[in-house]
């Protein structure tokens, strides 16, 4: 793979030759939630709808319909803002047991068309299909098929993206959203990774994307441009998965079964907290009910690490972890003292808890759901 990359037509070769057997499909649900509560009630179609928690408990916008995103309403967006961009905006508080029901059934469709299947959420999923001799192996009708399904069984739109693997298959369901569909070929892959801005790759957040930015790094035909070492020394793993990506390589396989590696709660206070002993007082609470997960999970004890999250006031976060074998109550208390004073005085509005799991825990696998 690295010498792959040393050459621009070597790196282009390369891509099509170990790419051009794979086709995978990526399907993602149109708003999902938002679009299940406007099925089964279709007076909520033309409104501005919103699945999330209320504004004064601190509350976030899960996902919102399309009315609602053409005023600026967005996933992950806090509710109060939300009805500052849209005071006409219906929020509903959603039925997660629905929307499973809902998702199992979209799984059940997935399952026709192909046994290796990667869910990424509730709503999303991979599917290779290049050993499929349905529709005469070809990928496109395959994924035609399965949006048709969708929408006549359950009465829901799904958007499809056909690629040679996993990134652009996801890169290429996002490309003709909502209800759309679109095919990449190995053939046209060199130029249309040239155009891609950075910023959609995964693995890019904001900050990484700001300092790419600062280096003249924009597409992915300016990172192919870039001195190749000068990268790889600024940006380390990060830079390598970046020349991976500008040119349209991906060799991961699907992954069709998850072993979960963390289990976590967490608690927002209605109102900022200010002293340590008010977060080290909700640590018994989050405790109880990180026993009650464990519990319901079958755990056998073993655990690899223990872990605190705080964010504070300003949306910034810190964590504090320790690598253990054997689980400690105590350790909470001075994982969060350590957290807590690394805000500087900073208000408080989350307090989390979480133990990492062993990669062999196989008694907890992880579920189609949102937690």
């Amino acid at each position: 793979m690295q010498e792959a990359v040393g050459q621009d037509k070597l790196t282009i070769t390369v891509f099509i030759y170990s790419n051009c057997m794979r086709k995978i499909i990526h399907v993602d649900m149109d708003c999902f939630f938002a679009a299940v509560e406007m099925r089964d009630n279709p007076a909520l179609v033309s409104l501005p709808l919103a699945i999330g928690s209320p504004a004064e408990r601190r509350g976030v916008i899960a996902t919102c319909n399309y009315v609602a995103r053409r005023y600026g309403v967005r996933s992950a967006m806090a509710t109060a803002h939300a009805f500052r961009l849209c005071p006409r905006l219906v929020l509903l508080p959603g039925r997660m047991s629905v929307y499973r029901d809902v998702s199992r059934q979209v799984m059940q469709i997935f399952s026709r068309y192909s046994q290796i299947i990667e869910p990424v959420s509730i709503d999303e999923a991979y599917l290779d299909v290049s050993d499929s001799s349905l529709y005469q192996g070809s990928a496109t009708r395959i994924a035609e098929a399965i949006r048709a399904d969708i929408l006549n069984e359950l009465q829901l739109t799904a958007s499809a993206g056909v690629a040679p693997n996993k990134f652009l298959a996801k890169i290429a369901s996002e490309q003709n959203k909502p209800d759309g569909l679109f095919v990449l070929s190995p053939a046209d892959v060199p130029e249309f990774v040239q155009q891609l801005a950075l910023s959609r790759i995964p693995g890019i957040g904001a900050k990484t994307a700001e300092r790419l930015a600062q280096l003249g790094l924009h597409t992915c035909a300016d990172v192919q441009r870039f001195p190749r070492r000068q990268l790889l020394y600024l940006l380390g793993k990060t830079g390598m998965l970046l020349l991976e990506r500008a040119y349209g390589i991906d060799d991961r396989c699907l992954q069709t079964s998850r072993e979960r590696k963390s289990v976590g709660v967490e608690t927002t206070f209605p109102v900022d907290i200010v002293l340590e002993e008010e977060g080290h007082a909700r640590l018994p609470e989050l405790l109880s009910e990180l026993a009650k997960r464990l519990q319901r999970r079958e755990w056998h004890g073993q655990i690899v690490r223990q872990g605190v999250k705080i964010k504070f006031s300003d949306f910034h976060q810190t964590t504090v972890e320790r690598s253990v074998q054997q689980f400690s109550p105590q350790l909470y208390d001075e994982m969060q003292l350590e957290a807590w004073l690394r805000g500087g005085g900073k208000p408080v509005r989350l307090v989390g808890i979480n133990i990492g799991l062993p990669e062999a825990a196989n008694t907890l696998q992880l579920p189609l759901d949102l937690q």
